[in-house]
């Protein structure tokens, strides 16, 4: 579990979205990652609230209160004074905070309201660590100059790699489909920024997977001890078309050389064909949107068709009203001639 060093709420910006307030900016240290998080008063006011329920008693220290600054947009634009209930609010919140984390009872820091409003992974990294730990361990067995160890353990990275680039292109759509569906803004905002801090750590670990340390005492030391030969190397470099099977090299529809990519390129076989998959299930999705898109847009297109026909109708109708109107004042009109 992530254990907090250090935390600071180096300042505050106004917002707004859904309308004006004010958020502070938390900065909190661990052991060996740093992050950011930004918090309106009333999270705040939630969190000690819910931290009294889950413990049975109050945090050690009490918030700067709601009345000494008024939350407005007036407030923040406004300077002198104002600004200095601001830095006062911001002051008496990171008291709050660092009281909590210094606290000799852990009930308060150890609470999941207090992590998840810091936004500390909670059993979520559990992946990333073990990824880590192969490379670490892929690394120390290339010092040792076992080579095929440090394959195999570089090879396990990958693959643990690959399920969590799959997990986190899950989760991203899940953030879409939530945002779609009416969650609060800063909630949504909150677990888009987790997921991009996750996604960040998987493509750190993705350029350390790809490279695999070359030592004295590992694969470089076994490279100088065995060169390649000169006919093995004009073999490996050899042309399609100079090959000893006699082929010629020519253009086969849909043989375009595949292009490496970021998100492809620490992965193996099998990391590959869950990329793929994904990917394919990805589209299936975005297909079957598209295609209800396309059903309400043939729904609609029928209902105006039908509309139309009733108002052509309509206008018939009244054209026939309007000829036999018509006729009966040019039958009148001939009478009183008659009788003019």
């Amino acid at each position: 579990m992530t254990t907090i060093q250090a935390i600071y709420i180096r300042g505050f910006e106004e917002r707004a979205e859904p309308k004006s307030h004010i958020v502070f900016r938390i900065e909190i240290q661990a052991s060996v990652r740093s992050w950011h998080m930004w918090r309106r008063y009333s999270e705040f006011v939630d969190l000690h609230t819910e931290l009294t329920k889950s413990t049975g008693s109050s945090p050690p220290c009490q918030l700067p209160p709601k009345h000494s600054v008024t939350m407005s947009v007036s407030l923040f634009r406004s300077r002198t004074n104002n600004q200095d209930l601001l830095e006062e609010r911001r002051a008496g919140l990171e008291l709050y905070l660092r009281a909590i984390i210094s606290s000799k009872e852990d009930k308060w820091r150890e609470a999941f309201a207090f992590r998840d409003f810091l936004g500390v992974p909670v059993g979520k990294q559990s992946r990333i660590r073990d990824i880590r730990a192969d490379i670490n361990k892929r690394d120390a067995l290339s010092d040792r100059g076992d080579v095929s160890a440090s394959h195999q353990a570089n090879v396990q990275a990958k693959k643990k790699l690959a399920g969590v680039l799959t997990r986190v292109g899950v989760l991203e759509d899940g953030l879409q489909t939530l945002g779609l569906s009416g969650m609060i803004e800063g909630e949504l905002q909150r677990r888009k920024d987790m997921a991009a801090r996750l996604r960040d750590d998987c493509e750190k670990l993705a350029k350390m997977v790809t490279v695999a340390r070359l030592t004295s005492k590992g694969i470089g030391a076994s490279a100088e001890r065995n060169p390649a030969s000169d006919s093995d190397r004009a073999a490996l470099l050899e042309s399609p078309s100079s090959s000893a099977f006699g082929r010629t090299s020519a253009r086969v529809f849909g043989a375009a050389k595949p292009q490496e990519t970021e998100q492809t390129r620490p992965l193996d076989n099998h990391g590959l064909l869950q990329l793929q998959e994904t990917q394919m299930g990805r589209q299936d999705s975005q297909l079957s949107q598209l295609s209800a898109i396309l059903q309400r847009q043939k729904h609609l297109g029928l209902a105006i068709h039908q509309e139309i026909s009733e108002q052509n109708e309509m206008l018939d109708d009244l054209t026939n009203e309007v000829d036999r109107v018509g006729g009966k004042l040019t039958s009148a009109k001939k009478q009183l001639n008659r009788l003019g």
